[in-house]
């Protein structure tokens, strides 16, 4: 049984069903199809979902941002990764090209060419049935307990793949109270730092900016401060969009999203200040959630209680002012709306003094990152997690044999890629122990 249909569980389950294994496959939430017009109709102003939005459905959160592929980790599975994905849908070019990226909107047809694969191969993938306990036998999994649209039931399992993805609390939650072992770990907090495009075309490009043959530009920055921090952008999203994130209700959080043709008017990027379990407040294994829902809740809150977002022009952050109107050049893609506002009512003071200080270094090393007129749209959150479910070096659960932590959720993988190649590795030592 293969829980989660992320990069993670969609690899594991694709090796598994070519192994003739016959996996079942447990997803929360629904298919891409469903996920693609719910948050559609969410981004209109539409009612929120706490079980289909970015970060629950087929394809995991991944799906639902810029499709990219690159990864800095170094495994001969990358290859076979990126193969995959062409051969489903995606363009050829992702095998060859050094920063490949997909792209929402043709990653969610990708997505459910690999689902069609793994059923026509003997799988079963479960929309809509989330996993609420577990039981052992003599140390050994043995079964869940599942929750599905036609009620409760038992799945008796003698291996599982966790792959729950970083923002399945309630699930980290049962695991915990189950005495499944996990720790606290590092994450990074922040906000979207949203410019225009042809600001980071004309600063990457110079006067080839705009050439068709380019597309849009992109940037990696990093700085490390004098209070020990770090301070560095991620998921960034040429031509894209900011999106709202949440997977809770009363809660607002952003992430980055652009579709194949990368052709929006502005680009965006998450702008994150790394975190320790030291500035949880707590030595509890889920005291990064709870750092988590604080934040996202305040800026529920901030943002007038209807998902809106708060928002905040970079001259007002740097000059420790708070924003009271957008009418610069920049101009929040965030749907259903924003309110400017101070990032302050959100997030800690030392968040936003070191991201003040990232965007000043930063923007001398890339003309335009301090653009006054710059925008931050916050929290971002979710960039990974703050919890690891602990493994040994089969990849099970210590305490319980045939339960296999996996993927990005369970803190072994950073992205689209590295977690498809920890979703093969477990799937290859189910395999290899069935031998």
């Amino acid at each position: 049984v293969i829980v989660g249909f992320g990069p993670a569980g969609m690899f594991a389950a694709l090796l598994l069903a070519r192994a003739g294994a016959r996996p079942i496959v447990l997803e929360r939430g629904p298919d891409a199809q469903t996920r693609s017009a719910q948050i559609a109709a969410f981004r209109a102003g539409g009612p929120f979902d706490p079980e289909c939005n970015v970060q629950f459905g087929e394809g995991g959160a991944g799906t639902f941002s810029d499709g990219k592929l690159n990864t800095g980790t170094h495994d001969a599975r990358i290859g076979f990764v990126l193969a995959e994905f062409a051969a489903h849908g995606a363009p050829e070019h992702i095998t060859y090209d050094a920063k490949p990226h997909i792209g929402t909107d043709v990653l969610v047809e990708v997505v459910q060419n690999l689902r069609r694969e793994v059923i026509d191969r003997g799988g079963e993938v479960r929309f809509g049935h989330r996993v609420t306990g577990l039981s052992t036998e003599d140390g050994h999994i043995a079964a869940l307990t599942v929750a599905g649209p036609a009620g409760s039931y038992t799945l008796p399992a003698r291996q599982v793949i966790l792959a729950i993805g970083h923002s399945a609390r309630d699930t980290f939650e049962m695991l915990h109270a189950q005495g499944v072992p996990m720790e606290p770990k590092p994450f990074s907090v922040g906000a979207r730092i949203e410019h225009r495009a042809e600001t980071i075309d004309r600063a990457q490009y110079g006067d080839f900016a705009g050439d068709p043959a380019l597309g849009a530009a992109d940037y990696k920055l990093n700085v490390h401060l004098e209070n020990g921090r770090g301070v560095y952008t991620f998921c960034m999203c040429p031509g894209g969009y900011v999106v709202g994130a949440a997977s809770e209700t009363d809660s607002v959080v952003t992430n980055g999203m652009s579709e194949y043709a990368r052709d929006g008017q502005n680009s965006n990027a998450a702008l994150l200040v790394g975190i320790t379990p030291e500035d949880f407040g707590s030595a509890h294994p889920l005291a990064g959630i709870e750092l988590q829902r604080k934040i996202e809740r305040a800026a529920f809150e901030a943002g007038g209680g209807a998902y809106s977002a708060p928002c905040q022009r970079v001259g007002d952050l740097l000059e420790n002012r708070a924003t009271t109107a957008l009418n610069g050049s920049v101009q929040p893609t965030y749907r259903p709306g924003v309110v400017p506002g101070d990032l302050r009512a959100v997030l800690p003071d030392y968040i936003c003094d070191s991201m003040a200080e990232g965007i000043r270094r930063m923007g001398r090393r890339l003309r335009g990152f301090d653009d006054p007129d710059a925008l931050l749209t916050a929290p971002e959150t979710r960039s990974s997690s703050p919890v690891r479910i602990l493994r040994n070096e089969t990849r099970e659960c210590p305490t319980v044999r045939g339960l296999f932590p996996c993927g990005e959720g369970a803190g072994y993988a950073g992205g689209i890629t590295s977690a498809a190649v920890d979703g093969l590795r477990c799937a290859e030592e189910i395999l290899k122990q069935s031998l």
